[in-house]
């Protein structure tokens, strides 16, 4: 991997890649072999890549952070250059896209792996909540250590999760450190003197019902307060108080207000289309994602763009899982591209979320926007140790193995290895 600054770099790639996190390390090693040496080019200002479905298990307490945390010199494939900047904007007509410096980079192929924006700031006042001892949230790194910390230091009282009206990244997490959370009281000894409320903008806890029917009986299980229809709007610390607006069931706001009030609270927060995205408004949708034709991953309008990860304008979930997953679409629509041929719609809008529910176990959810897709040949809505181990120990090694370094195409070889060649892809 060549790194260089943008007044060193080439000004024509073959190909280049907006974003350097999962998706854009996974597809740029991946593309890597279909293009001459030193012309494909990751644009990306990080100096690390973080393995970010690990933060959960970094406010649970169950790994380091360091363990979330590799050198982006060490993701990136050697054979491709590596571009220390941020991109402004996307100008899809000239196809070219201008970095922050002004330098003007051209390509052939755009793919567009810009991500998420998490925007704590579409929360009043959380911000400065967050320097509080007990506000805390797993969607950030630093954060996400803090998380752990609070729930090993505080003792009593009233605690508040929440998952916001809003794009968010794997919005099962949020719900995860609650259950992590519940486990660490009980570990210390405190539940009894600690009431816990999951709240959500949603009518269920989980919008797959095979899945829900399950949490459902989980959070009664613990004892845990489920509020839903309700979605996160401002923080007043002195008072230590939440503000919640209320959803109706056609998920718009019903205009009534609820205070509740906390002694500990984790936010999970709104998050956005990148700024990269908001400033070049040719290439998305109203919503400012990218807009895609959510079988294929290709732009809508330019031919020669493709997406991949959060960023897309696409229905499914915006998780790692689902971003391998188009890993395998992508895999067969780029060098079909690339050879003018026409483009296969393969892809289903697959997500995967695995759902700790205690430091033993995992509900496995996988599903497409049709219902469960499961890999493995038992009922994965039961909580189930293996699904855990597969989580704590399987996972991150086949990201950090295979996933970034773009040899995981998502799990259906597995699945229908398992399933004896019956199931879909």
């Amino acid at each position: 991997m060549k790194l260089t600054t943008s007044n060193l770099a080439a000004s024509c790639y073959k190909v280049v890649v907006v974003g350097g996190g999962t998706g854009g390390c996974s597809l740029s090693n991946w593309c890597h072999k279909l293009v001459p040496k030193g012309q494909i080019a990751v644009i990306d200002p990080a100096d690390e890549h973080h393995f970010q479905p690990g933060y959960t298990f970094v406010g649970g307490g169950l790994y380091k952070l360091q363990q979330c945390i590799k050198p982006m010199k060490e993701v990136l494939h050697p054979d491709n250059v590596w571009i220390k900047q941020a991109v402004k904007k996307i100008s899809p007509t000239e196809n070219s896209v201008i970095l922050t410096d002004g330098t003007k980079i051209s390509y052939e192929l755009l793919i567009v792996a810009a991500g998420l924006e998490v925007r704590f700031d579409m929360v009043e006042n959380l911000p400065q909540a967050l320097l509080h001892p007990n506000v805390c949230s797993i969607y950030r790194s630093d954060l996400a250590q803090k998380t752990n910390e609070c729930l090993h230091t505080f003792n009593k009282g009233t605690t508040i999760f929440t998952l916001p009206n809003a794009p968010i990244k794997c919005s099962g997490a949020a719900q995860k450190i609650c259950y992590l959370a519940d486990e660490i009281f009980r570990k210390r000894g405190i539940r009894d003197q600690v009431h816990i409320t999951y709240n959500t903008f949603a009518s269920d806890i989980f919008d797959v019902p095979k899945y829900a029917k399950t949490l459902n009986e989980i959070v009664k299980e613990k004892s845990i307060e489920l509020k839903l229809l309700r979605n996160l709007k401002a923080v007043d610390i002195p008072k230590r108080e939440a503000t919640f607006e209320l959803m109706g069931m056609d998920n718009k706001p019903t205009g009534e207000l609820e205070i509740q009030k906390f002694d500990f609270l984790h936010v999970a927060p709104p998050c956005s289309a990148p700024q990269v995205l908001r400033n070049s408004p040719e290439i998305t949708n109203a919503n400012s994602f990218l807009d895609i034709n959510p079988k294929s991953l290709q732009h809508t309008k330019f031919a020669n763009i493709f997406g991949i990860g959060d960023c897309l304008g696409s229905p499914n979930k915006k998780t790692a899982a689902a971003l391998f997953g188009q890993m395998r679409t992508l895999s067969k629509n780029i060098p079909r591209f690339l050879e003018k041929k026409p483009l296969l719609e393969t892809y289903n809008c697959y997500s995967s979320c695995p759902l700790i529910v205690s430091f033993r176990h995992v509900v496995l959810a996988e599903f497409t926007s049709e219902g469960p897709h499961e890999t493995l040949p038992v009922n994965q809505a039961k909580p189930r140790l293996i699904s855990f181990l597969l989580t704590r120990y399987i996972f991150p090694l086949i990201y950090w193995k295979l996933g970034v370094k773009g040899h995981w195409l998502g799990p259906s070889t597995v699945r229908k290895i398992l399933h004896l060649g019956a199931s879909k892809e």
